[in-house]
């Protein structure tokens, strides 16, 4: 298949890719928001015609509380992000907030008031990150376990570690993506996105594993002169239903992107992104990387 035989150019895309993305989050970083550095967010909604940002932005500035972020989430409500504040605080911030445009002025309605102290965000930074690491190590053991009947010409442990290299390629790019993000648009990393990121995982080795046990059952077959042809051949077996699922899963995921509300809007973005990027992997990546340490395996020996 053209997959096995074109190897190297879709290596250099991703290698592409992960540079820039690199790039990206070495410059810019992955911008926290309060889930993880600690802070409050309040949320209110306008009755009449919402007030611009910049006019919310300059009256809250008057109380001195700190860097202050205002986001315009869907028709009516607003979103604000500050440092962790006091009930008195929380009031005061409140009833600051300028009235709606209309004729008949009302002030806006709270919806939300949450607040996360720098030591609780701190833990659930750790934990996400752990969280990460366990689902990764997981994932290698359970492919080696499954493949341990398959040892030639490609021992177990290499699917697991091929695996290993196809995840971290699925979580360096979203990552690097939304890094620009936090600076175009000022996107911030919530317990959301850490969600949305083990979800990634989990269908992306999905994925793979899907082509891994093709090419194991070819090989248990003898489909193919040679392991390079028999991991073509699994990959043109595969490939109409890994193209077929994961373009559904994109398809809903940017409808609720256009029309779905601003709270799981950045939600949606990093999923399909994610979604796409391991599509990519599982078939152009990790299989075709099999081959060649299989090659290399060889002519070492």
């Amino acid at each position: 298949m053209f997959v096995v035989k074109y190897k190297n150019l879709f290596f250099l895309l991703s290698a592409v890719l992960i540079a820039g993305s690199a790039w990206s989050f070495l410059n810019y970083g992955l911008k926290l928001g309060a889930d993880f550095t600690g802070g409050s967010i309040l949320e209110v909604s306008y009755q009449g015609s919402r007030p611009e940002a910049d006019t919310m932005r300059e009256a809250l500035n008057k109380l001195n509380l700190g860097p202050i972020a205002v986001q315009l989430a869907g028709e009516q409500d607003v979103i604000i992000r500050s440092k962790t504040l006091t009930e008195a605080e929380h009031l005061m911030m409140l009833k600051s907030l300028p009235f709606s445009g209309a004729i008949d002025q009302s002030p806006p309605t709270e919806k939300r008031f949450s607040s996360i102290g720098p030591t609780i965000g701190r833990e659930l930074a750790r934990r996400g990150i752990l969280a990460i690491i366990l689902v990764v190590i997981l994932i290698i053991l359970f492919i080696a376990f499954a493949f341990r009947k398959v040892s030639r010409p490609v021992s177990s442990w290499k699917y697991g570690i091929v695996a290993l290299i196809a995840l971290l390629h699925d979580l360096i790019i979203p990552v690097g993506v939304f890094s620009y993000l936090g600076v175009a648009r000022g996107f911030e990393a919530d317990a959301l996105f850490l969600t949305g990121l083990l979800t990634i995982l989990g269908l992306s080795v999905h994925d793979t594993i899907v082509v891994f046990d093709r090419i194991r059952e070819n090989l248990k077959k003898h489909v193919g002169l040679d392991f390079a042809e028999t991991v073509g051949r699994s990959l043109s077996e595969t490939f109409s239903r890994s193209i077929n699922t994961s373009l559904t899963i994109i398809l809903v995921l940017v409808v609720l992107f256009i029309y779905g509300a601003a709270a799981t809007r950045d939600f949606s973005l990093l999923m399909a992104t994610g979604v796409l990027v391991g599509t990519y992997s599982s078939i152009f990546i990790a299989s075709p990387l099999l081959v060649v340490w299989q090659k290399f395996s060889s002519r070492v020996k």
